[in-house]
Formats: structure tokens, sequence, C-alpha cells
């Protein structure tokens, strides 16, 4: 009879006092060492992408961001010498706010979507209560528009209203779409928030925020996926509002008039700006002037560091220069899209489409109004022109977007057939 396999001694022999390993540093001070190990491990999974759409629009964004800086100091110059005694106060200021926005940028892309699901009513609600301080003491008045809030710094509530709107969206409208259909446009008694902080956006005559404010709102009902009839029908009701509002207001009529007037001699006026953009532009030719040797920058164009920063870019860097900057928004359009298509939540598609139509179509416009295609609005250069909050907030608005990208499910590949 053949006897019963053996079955191996799985037990271990326990360590002899002699072959434990030797150390000189105490059991607490070897604790703290492994402690500080799996921290630095844990920090360094957290802040690695899984998606390559994270290091496009992160880089692209950067890449943007050193640009408007350098553009910045060199359109900026001028004016903070006359004003502050200094040349590099508007840098400054401008290089305060990416220190303190790139990092928060970081920071929220580590957010996960259960935070929005949480937070989007209470950011809503609150940044139309600071909207309200404008018409406060606190409000202080620009250009004819009064956005600004100063509490020891100033910046505009209206950009925190455009993210704290592209979220709200975001996260509240698959719910409404679920009751009321994707075919109804009870969806837009819905979503009456967002109203009420457009109102009073507008209510500070920022016609331009407004419309951008409203370009979001369509942009998120777009990629909700209702029906075509949902965004046409607003969006030829909010073209006859912005006329109506134009028409009541003399110095919208002018930048109009101006506009449609391809021989206006309105040189000290509302022709102003609009020419010396366009002189700008055609001073600089296909390599421009050089970097930092503008002439328009030197009292001759308003807003350059800001509104008009374009036109000091085509000046300085020519016809390059301008194309660099139009192709460094497509690629952000890029990633953004990229993103929508992998995107698994209606969250991430909704609020990822609003900020798209925000940053690149805001840029689009702006690149409109300095090459003489569109009249006069006001909005800024997203990334580049001068202005803290606006810097501040675009870059956490791409944030927002980077948090979406852990969500994203990785595409599989097509097995490969044997030959």
């Amino acid at each position: 009879m053949a006897n019963p396999p053996r079955t191996p001694n799985t037990r271990r022999p326990a360590a002899s006092p002699r072959s434990a390993p030797r150390s000189n540093t105490p059991a607490a001070s070897q604790k703290t060492r492994a402690g500080g190990l799996a921290t630095r491990f844990n920090l360094g999974t957290a802040f690695r992408a899984e998606s390559p759409n994270f290091y496009l629009l992160a880089g692209v964004t950067l890449f943007t961001v050193i640009l408007g800086l350098i553009m910045v100091l060199s359109a900026s110059a001028v004016d903070s010498f006359l004003q502050n005694g200094g040349f590099f106060a508007g840098f400054l200021t401008q290089a305060g706010s990416a220190i303190i926005a790139i990092p928060l940028m970081l920071g929220i892309s580590r957010l996960p979507l259960v935070f929005y699901r949480k937070w989007a009513t209470i950011a809503l609600f609150a940044t139309i209560g600071l909207q309200l301080l404008v018409f406060t003491p606190l409000g202080v008045e620009s250009g004819g528009n009064r956005n600004w809030l100063d509490i020891g710094v100033q910046f505009q509530p209206s950009e925190l209203i455009k993210l704290t709107i592209a979220v709200w969206l975001g996260v509240h409208l698959p719910t409404i779409i679920k009751r009321v259909g994707p075919y109804s446009f009870r969806i837009f008694l819905a979503i009456y928030p967002i109203y009420i902080a457009m109102f009073f956006v507008l209510l500070g005559q920022d016609l331009g925020t407004a419309i951008i404010i409203f370009a979001i709102i369509l942009g998120c009902i777009a990629f909700s996926g209702v029906a075509a009839r949902m965004v046409i029908v607003p969006l030829i009701v909010g073209a006859f509002g912005v006329i109506m509002l134009a028409v009541v207001s003399p110095n919208r009529m002018a930048r109009i008039m101006s506009f449609l007037n391809e021989n206006c001699t309105d040189y000290t006026n509302a022709c102003w700006q609009p020419l010396h953009g366009k002189w700008a532009l055609a001073n600089g030719g296909i390599f421009g002037v050089g970097l930092g040797q503008s002439k328009a920058k030197w009292s001759w164009l308003p807003a350059a560091d800001n509104d008009y920063i374009f036109a000091i870019i085509g000046e300085e860097l020519g016809l390059i220069g301008c194309m660099v900057v139009i192709l460094l928004f497509v690629l952000l359009a890029v990633a953004f899209t990229r993103i929508i298509r992998q995107a698994q939540d209606p969250l991430v598609r909704i609020v990822t489409g609003g900020i798209m139509i925000w940053i690149v179509g805001q840029a689009f416009v702006n690149i409109g109004v300095v090459v003489g295609v569109l009249p006069v609005l006001g909005v800024p250069l997203p990334l580049l022109s001068s202005g803290g909050s606006a810097l501040i907030m675009s870059l956490l608005a791409i944030g927002v977007v980077l948090s979406f990208t852990k969500e994203e499910q990785p595409l599989k590949k097509a097995p490969s057939r044997r030959r």
C-alpha cells in the first residue's frame, strides 16, 4: 500500500535574534520614517494623472499663462510707470495672481465629483451675494460698469459667477431633464437661480460679461443632450435682448455705429480704440517689431494690457505671434473636446462644455473685437490679459475640468489578430 503524500510544512521558523537586522535608531523613529515614506508615496499617487488629457490641458494652460505674463510685462510697463512710478507694478500684480492660482488649479484637480454635487448650490448663492455687494459702498465703478468689489483687494464677483453657474448647471440639469424630458421648454423654468445671477450682473451695466454668462448657459444646455430647439430659441431671444439693451445705451450705440461705419473719423472718441488696435496689428507685419518695442502702448491704445493685449501681441510678435495665440486656444478646445468625448458622467460633459464655451469662446470674441469683425464689448483675453480675478477664475475653471480626467475610462485597444 502506497504511503500518502506528505504535505510540506508551511510554518516558517522564527527569526533568531542574530538574524534580525540591527538598527541604532529607536522604534518610534522607525515608525515615523515608515509613515513619512508612506505619505510621500500616497501624495505621488494622488498627483499622477492617468489620462493624457490632463497633461495636454495643463501644459497648454501653463504655456499660455507664461506667454500672458511676458506680454503683460511689455504692455503694462508704460501705464504702470505713469500711474504708480514703477514699470513692473502691473506685471507683479498679474504674476502674484498666477502664483496664487496655479497651485489652486492643481489642488482643485484632485477633487472628486461628489464635491461639486454637494457644494454647487451653496457656491452659486454665495457668489450671487458677493455680486450684490457691488451695489454697496464696497462696490467700485469702472468704465461705466459697476462690477468691481473692493475689500482691501479688488476683484470681480461676476468672474466667480461664471464658474458657479457652469458647475450648478452640470449638477442639476441631468435631474431636471429626467423630470421634464429633453424636449420640454420647462427646463428653462427650473433653472431660475441662473436668471437671478445674470440679472444682477446686468444691473451693474456689464453687458459683455452678461453675454459670456449667457453663452455659458447655452453651452451647458447644448452639451446636456436636449433637442436643438432648446438652444436655438433662447439664442434668438437672447440676441433680441442684447439689441434692446444696446439701443437704450448711448455708449453702446456709439460703439456699434463706429463699428458699422467703415470710414469713421471720430478719432478722439468712439473710433479711437478700434482704429489704433488695427494700426498696431498692421505695424507688426509678419514678424513684429520686437518684444517690448510697441509704439501703441505709449498711451496711444487704451486698455493695451487688458482688452487689447492681442493688438500688442500682433505689433510686437507679428502675425506669427498672433497665430501662436490662436493655436493655443485651438489646442485648449481640442483638450476640452477630448474630455467631453470620454466622459461617463453627464456632469462632466455639461460643466466641461460650459467652461469651453467660456474660455475659448471669450478668447475668439476678444480677438474678433481687436481685428474689427465685432464691435467693442469690453471682454478680456482669457489667460493672457491683465486682471487678477479673471486669471484666477479661469485657472480655477480649468482645474475643475482637470479633476474630471480622473473619472475617464481608458479607451480599450482593439485586440491584435495573430497571423
